[in-house]
């Protein structure tokens, strides 16, 4: 609806009423209905606060801001076709592209603060019964992001009276050489697609490469680079294409954590260590925390150089990494106990040493002896 035809319809038509008079009434109006519009849209929020459906809120929301710019903008706008027609300003005959340009931005910004709300909503575990996978929603919405901005930019250009047609074939052509020059920053692009798309991480995982340095916890995911925060507490910032070539472990995602060590017992011992291994291995199989259901072993492996070793190898319910040590160090603890309560001792590396007397020297027998003793003593 143009100026003339609102002016009309309020009765501000005519020849007598200076048109400063209608530019300050028309900017009045303006003031007055923004206000009056921001008023209701607040009373309607508190209504659907009251309400369990999430959308709505997130929709007025979004549209909140960019309304009440869009009241302004019409209100303006009308102000300016006044001013137009008295002082015949050539800056002023862009008025109407002016005008559609911004309702086409307006436009953009709502569906794009849209699309921000909802992120938020389906990645929320107080708003979502199931929260979707933070990782797979980013990738959405950045999609969905591009999509809105191009195709605004696509309509403003076609309100400017560019041909579509002519944009995208020269962007055709000019792709190949971007393609080129910008060799890497694309290998980073489809590097971040693919980990959007096969998730071989999240963010919140613990990551780590036998091929690179590279361990730590995922913070962000973005288009060029993802960045991990190390276990020092000092952010990483790796290229997405790295991950392409490299593997990536994700502790982050095991179903248990493995228990395995190996303790030993002196060779004065060795007539209990069938009786050792059979109380541990019965320690481990009543153990609470201790899956049954996974490889469960104690046996006797090897005859050490000062040592007979035996082995444990078992998994724990939980992946928890304090938890794990907590349970870990009651293992350890109690396996101790059992190789005391039998009597035995846990070996330490020990070296026994054989001095041989030689027969030619039989006057310094009585004199080297007492050294030796005296020596073995200390």
């Amino acid at each position: 609806m143009s100026w003339p035809q609102v002016a009309a319809w309020l009765g501000l038509a005519e020849q007598s009423m200076h048109w400063i008079a209608q530019v300050f009434i028309v900017v009045f109006v303006t003031l007055a209905a923004n206000m009056l519009v921001l008023r209701l849209l607040g009373r309607l929020a508190i209504q659907l606060e009251k309400t369990r459906n999430l959308w709505d809120d997130t929709l007025l929301e979004a549209a909140r801001r960019p309304l009440g710019f869009f009241i302004w903008l019409l209100g303006l706008s009308w102000a300016a076709e006044i001013a137009e027609r008295q002082t015949d300003s050539i800056l002023l005959g862009w008025v109407d592209s002016l005008r559609e340009i911004g309702v086409i931005v307006l436009l953009t910004w709502f569906l794009l603060r849209f699309v921000k709300g909802a992120e938020t909503i389906l990645v929320s575990p107080d708003k979502m019964k199931q929260p979707m996978d933070r990782t797979t929603v980013a990738a959405i919405s950045n999609l969905l992001r591009a999509s809105i901005v191009i195709t605004g930019a696509l309509v403003i250009l076609q309100s400017l009276g560019y041909s579509i047609s002519g944009v995208l074939a020269f962007g055709g052509i000019g792709g190949i050489a971007v393609g080129f020059a910008a060799k890497d920053l694309l290998s980073n692009f489809f590097g971040g697609l693919m980990i959007y798309l096969d998730r071989p991480f999240a963010v919140g995982d613990w990551i780590r490469s036998p091929d690179k340095s590279i361990e730590g916890v995922v913070e962000h995911i973005g288009w060029r680079q993802t960045r991990i925060r190390t276990f020092d507490k000092r952010p990483l910032y790796v290229p997405n294409s790295t991950f392409t070539t490299i593997a990536v472990e994700n502790p982050s995602r095991m179903s248990h954590r493995r228990l395995y060590e190996t303790l030993g017992v002196r060779y004065d011992d060795a007539g209990k260590v069938r009786q050792i291994v059979t109380e541990v291995e019965a320690y481990l199989r009543q153990h609470s925390e201790i899956d049954q259901r996974q490889t469960l072993m104690v046996n006797f492996n090897a005859c050490g150089p000062s040592s007979l070793d035996f082995f444990i190898y078992c998994f724990t319910h939980t992946t928890d990494w304090a938890r794990f040590h907590q349970i870990k160090q009651e293992v350890l603890l109690h396996i101790l106990d059992i190789i005391a309560q039998a009597g035995a001792e846990v070996a330490f590396p020990t070296r026994t040493l054989h001095l041989i007397q030689s027969e030619a020297e039989p006057a310094l027998e009585s004199e080297t002896q007492p050294r030796l003793n005296q020596g073995t003593q200390a």
